[in-house]
């Protein structure tokens, strides 16, 4: 049986960076990360979402939980799924 959880693992850490370093441009830059979720999404207006309140330590926890534990459980079910469709892999 492989360890499938590792790369639910990996996945989880590559998504905990991930956020927390757009997390930290945004805190430090609101309005440069908004712009640039604009032009990532193809220009759809993110500033309408703006609620004026500062970043605060609570904003940044609950997405992070909740980017860890989905990265975790998708992680962990593409490595299962790929280890079905590739067993000698």
């Amino acid at each position: 049986m492989k360890p499938y959880w590792k790369t639910g693992v990996v996945l989880a850490l590559t998504l905990a960076v991930g956020y927390t370093v757009c997390a930290a441009i945004y805190g430090a830059w609101p309005s440069l990360g908004i712009d640039f979720l604009n032009a990532m999404f193809h220009g759809l207006d993110f500033h309408k979402l703006d609620t004026g309140e500062p970043f605060t330590l609570r904003m940044f926890v609950y997405p992070f939980v909740v980017f860890v534990v989905w990265g975790f459980a998708v992680g962990t079910l593409f490595a299962w799924v790929h280890h079905l469709i590739y067993p000698e892999q």
